[in-house]
């Protein structure tokens, strides 16, 4: 593990990048203070996309009312007579 303050990492960042993604962790810090940790980037670390449904905990219940023909009033309401 390497620390480096961070005017260093400002101007050494594309360096820092390149021994990261060889493996190396950076660590950077103001004073004695440590910031941040720059560590090669892991597919694995993301947790997987939801599926479709995976949200959900209970099966979508749809009320009968809702599935009602709307009246001659709510048409009109709605402009589609």
């Amino acid at each position: 593990m390497k620390i480096v303050a961070t005017n260093e990492a400002k101007t050494h960042l594309s360096a820092l990048l390149q021994e990261v993604t060889r493996g190396e962790t950076i660590v950077i810090s103001r004073g004695k203070k440590l910031l941040a940790k720059l560590v090669p980037y892991d597919e694995e670390v993301r947790p997987p996309r939801p599926k479709v449904g995976d949200m959900i905990d209970e099966p979508c219940h749809i009320p009968e009312e809702a599935l009602r023909p709307m009246s001659e009033e709510e048409l009109r309401a709605w402009g589609a007579i």
